[in-house]
């Protein structure tokens, strides 16, 4: 029975950084960062890397004044991770909380500690944008070094040339720094509108209506309709909808 009972026990123990990163919205990386930096206790003492820690016995500390952590911000327990993927109506924007009063996202999922956007779309875009509470989820699919695929349908003033779908696609100078090269589609086209989709991995503000802008067409609408393997689908503006287990874990 006693043999039991120490496996039991180790069973019971994980390592410090996948506990922060189920608890917070750090990635694993991200933790390792700050118990480095000595902002990481156990038991009201500094921890070190690669700790294993008891969730049930043991008290996990973060301390500073980081963005997203409070002074002796207490971590007791493991939630539930949560992976939300929301179709975004516009006038909408995409952060936590607004001082001014507008409307956040946040406002259209349910309230869950420490749930976050993951990554952004600006006021007036619609589509996909995901959710979730997990720290390695939300920089996988966020940090540049992981080229994490975007596709939005965009409608644009006037008809796109070959010559400026050839830029694009080769990659065009923007505010002094040269674009990743895009994927783009034709859908439709006029002498005053095209229809097309457009694939990128980086994640510059407002990048797809600055790209067009350069070229001088106004973008009309835009939507974004997939993130990696996850894809907008048939879900309607407003309304949310919990990731599948191959979405959650999609290379």
């Amino acid at each position: 029975m006693a043999h039991q009972k120490t496996r039991t026990s180790k069973q019971m123990k994980m390592r410090l950084n996948k506990f922060i990163s189920s608890n917070t919205s750090y990635s694993r990386r991200k933790a390792d960062e700050l118990i480095q930096a000595g902002k990481i206790f156990i038991n009201n003492k500094p921890a070190k890397i690669g700790t294993q820690i008891d969730p049930k016995k043991d008290k996990i500390t973060i301390r500073g004044s980081e963005a997203e952590t409070i002074n002796e911000n207490l971590i007791t327990h493991q939630t539930k991770k949560i992976y939300l993927a929301l179709n975004k109506p516009a006038n909408f924007i995409t952060t936590r909380s607004d001082d001014l009063n507008r409307k956040t996202v946040m406002s259209l999922v349910p309230k869950i500690e420490n749930l976050k956007p993951v990554g952004r779309l600006d006021k007036n875009t619609e589509g996909l944008i995901l959710f979730s509470n997990d720290g390695e989820f939300i920089n996988k699919h966020t940090h540049p070094r992981f080229e994490c695929e975007k596709e939005y349908f965009v409608k644009i003033k006037g008809m796109l040339s070959d010559k400026e779908k050839s830029a694009l696609e080769k990659g065009i100078m923007l505010e002094g720094k040269k674009t990743s090269p895009a994927k783009i589609k034709i859908i439709k086209e006029s002498l005053k509108q095209t229809t097309l989709t457009v694939t990128i991995h980086e994640g510059r503000n407002r990048q797809i209506r600055k790209m067009f802008a350069q070229l001088k067409h106004d973008v009309k609408y835009l939507q974004r309709i997939r993130i990696d393997k996850i894809s907008l689908g048939s879900l309607k503006k407003g309304e949310y909808r919990e990731l599948t287990l191959n979405e959650i874990n999609a290379n």
